[in-house]
């Protein structure tokens, strides 16, 4: 029998609309059945949400010290959050943040002790974090930082497309540096590899789009199309990556042309976030690839403007939970199927003595 899939959830920051879509989203009892969830947050500030969110009464919770004790068809809440920290429903206070550092930690333990298999983060304020002294632009530069890996890849992933970032959450002014060879060849054969083991893709294409307006205009507009890009398809390609582009930004994503890749690589963040979100239609998944763990995210904010109010969308939770467990459920497919591979052998024909005839 398979195993079911222990989810970590964490809280995101306590006074966004963290709480509102996680218990949507697990209201629905097919949740339950196709994963164990555990939340990290406050079983306090849970039920403070609960009473917001209607018909909610009837799901099953149950606070546990770990996550070993986490039990199928309940959410299993950790206190992972203290209850000295205040809750200000839609305001970006500093309890809030430390709140989501809080989970997000007590949520990194377990994986690395492999006690949950994957993690759903939602979503904290980028700012008052920072005044909490969370030193990462992002969960993305977290988690990257946390698990010792080289590079990471965000990915912006729907049913349709899929969409990922060369420089993440950086300032303008600092992007036209960012984007060098060693740069994209990186992320491009990130990419590839989680395209095929983790959404089971078979030779994927990659579209790269340009930095520039028109993607540089033969160098018109820009450079680096010519310098940076441009030779990094190239060696991606010497790879038997299937990169191609550079295609100009502007027009891309409003033609069928986006449908005939497997992902597109944008060269900074709003270039590949704006379009992916005007498309996606609350179904946008956040994907952090190159992780030797399973992390996903809804793509939006904490919403404090809307928080408490009973009207938060909990699809993006939902598309994020059922992400998280295909990724899971793909990469564990993909890894069985490709260890102990057999071996090649190559064998030669019974051998004829040539007999050579008189003339």
């Amino acid at each position: 029998m398979e195993k079911k899939i222990v989810l970590g959830i964490t809280q995101g920051d306590t006074n966004g609309i963290g709480y509102e879509v996680i218990i949507k989203a697990l209201s629905d009892a097919r949740m339950l059945d196709s994963c164990i969830p555990v939340l990290y947050g406050s079983s306090r500030f849970f039920g403070i949400y609960r009473k917001i969110v209607p018909e909610t009464e009837q799901i099953a919770t149950n606070i546990i010290n770990g996550a070993r004790d986490a039990r199928p068809k309940r959410i299993n809440i950790i206190n992972a959050v203290g209850d000295n920290l205040a809750i200000d429903i839609g305001q970006p206070t500093l309890d809030g943040a430390k709140g989501a550092i809080l989970s997000l930690e007590a949520a990194v333990r377990d994986l690395k002790e492999g006690t949950i298999d994957a993690i759903v983060t939602a979503p904290f304020n980028k700012h008052t974090v920072n005044d909490a002294n969370f030193h990462f632009p992002g969960h993305t530069e977290y988690l990257i930082n946390e698990f010792g890996v080289k590079d990471g890849l965000m990915l912006l992933c729907n049913d349709r497309m899929k969409v990922g970032v060369l420089t993440n959450h950086l300032p303008i002014a600092k992007v036209a540096q960012a984007v060098t060879k060693d740069a994209i060849l990186s992320k491009l054969r990130l990419m590839n590899s989680t395209l095929i083991r983790d959404f089971g893709a078979d030779r994927p294409k990659i579209a790269v789009l340009g930095l520039n307006p028109h993607a540089g205009d033969g160098g018109t507009l820009g450079m680096e199309e010519i310098e940076q890009i441009i030779p990094a398809v190239k060696a991606a390609n010497d790879e038997n990556i299937l990169a191609f582009g550079p295609y100009a930004p502007d027009g891309f994503f409003s033609t069928s042309l986006l449908f005939k890749f497997d992902a597109v690589l944008a060269m900074y963040h709003d270039q590949g976030l704006i379009p992916f979100k005007a498309l996606a239609f609350n179904t946008g998944v956040n994907f952090t690839a190159g992780l030797p763990v399973v992390r996903t995210s809804p793509d939006h904010g904490t919403a404090f403007d809307i928080a408490g109010k009973g009207v938060a969308n909990p699809e993006p939770m939902i598309s994020a939970i059922n992400t998280a467990l295909d990724i899971v459920r793909s990469r564990a497919h993909y890894d069985e199927i490709s260890k102990n591979p057999m071996e090649v052998k190559h064998f030669e024909g019974p051998r004829h003595e040539r007999t050579i005839l008189p003339e």
